[in-house]
């Protein structure tokens, strides 16, 4: 082949049989060429700790690893633009992993409001605030929060400034205000950038936000498959068995029913625990008023930094029941105040 550098070519729209090797001159893809000798640089790192100069061939290990990345980057690409093809909210997703081979999980379907599952029925409001301005009409009586003697949950701003544990009435499909209603929050979706990334320490896939946060700033919503507390309990022995879970209890007034989030999902399926988090659960009423049945909302507990991992409390207290059934998951936090164990 003579002197320089070749380079095996994958052509786009032809199988890998018709692959050529080509000189650096001829190609002009600079953006693939600084992405394939990054990866390169890691591949090399991975096996022997540290970078090689000058190398003169590839050996089959290190070949094969950036054959494989570049596979991983392309089924991730593809991954993240079916996830914005079915995103209806205004905040975008973006996908990276930059520490292992891992690509898109397997069995998972992403859905933007609760998937309800057999023999549950949610029951539609029947009635709406007459608010032309919903904020300052809440203190007489006439809102939606005014009606059910509740504090008006949000400031101008759309923050929240009801304390956590308080629930949250939100203007309705019945409600004459319209779609920027002062009382129309959770109900507009994510609207921050945020990003689905491979973690460093074993916790799998995170998520990080790619803009700044607000304090008390509505940042997504716990979104799955709502099943009934019996078949929680039964999933839940498999989950375990697994050493993850996705079951989140709605417990707000009794324990009856449970959502699911490991098969139907949004970007909270992604979220990891966190013992001292920087998102608060809330219970949320919008459509729907039967209190067993509340939507969860993640609210920002603190200014959030672009770049920072979204975390919240899994909230998995209690002991193991007899005859050790239930297995306990080691908590990798790394918070200063971690419980060690997440339940």
């Amino acid at each position: 082949m003579g002197q320089g550098e070749f380079y095996l070519v994958k052509w786009r729209g032809y199988p890998e049989s018709e692959n050529t090797w080509e000189p650096r001159k001829n190609l002009r893809c600079v953006g693939l060429l600084k992405q394939f000798h990054k990866d390169l640089e890691q591949a090399w790192i991975r096996r022997d700790g540290k970078p090689k100069k000058n190398a003169r061939w590839l050996d089959q290990g290190v070949a094969n690893y950036v054959v494989q990345k570049a596979k991983q980057r392309r089924a991730l690409w593809r991954w993240e633009r079916q996830l914005n093809a079915k995103r209806n909210h205004k905040g975008r997703i973006v996908v990276e992993n930059e520490v292992d081979l891992d690509g898109p999980p397997r069995d998972f379907v992403y859905i933007n409001e609760y998937k309800v599952g057999e023999g549950i029925s949610l029951t539609q409001v029947a009635v709406g605030c007459e608010c032309r301005d919903c904020l300052a009409e809440a203190a007489g009586g006439c809102c939606c929060p005014g009606a059910s003697r509740h504090k008006f949950a949000y400031n101008e701003l759309g923050q929240v400034r009801i304390r956590a544990g308080l629930p949250i009435y939100e203007c309705n499909a019945r409600c004459r205000c319209g779609a920027e209603c002062s009382n129309r929050v959770v109900q507009r979706g994510i609207r921050y950038d945020l990003c689905i990334f491979r973690t460093t320490n074993g916790r799998g896939w995170g998520v990080r936000t790619l803009e700044k946060i607000r304090k008390n700033s509505f940042v997504m919503e716990y979104v799955g498959e709502i099943i009934t507390s019996e078949e929680a309990e039964r999933r839940g022995q498999i989950y375990d068995r697994q050493g993850a879970t996705y079951l989140f209890d709605l417990d707000y007034v009794e324990d009856v029913y449970t959502v699911d989030a490991a098969y139907y999902g949004n970007i909270s399926h992604f979220v990891n625990h966190s013992c001292d988090p920087n998102l608060q659960v809330y219970n949320v009423f919008i459509d729907n008023l039967d209190e067993r049945l509340p939507r969860i909302a993640l609210f920002a507990t603190r200014h959030i930094r672009a770049g920072e991992e979204l975390t919240f409390d899994y909230n998995m207290q209690g002991e193991c029941p007899p005859g050790g059934k239930r297995v306990r998951i080691e908590c990798k936090c790394g918070a200063e105040s971690c419980r060690k164990y997440l339940f």
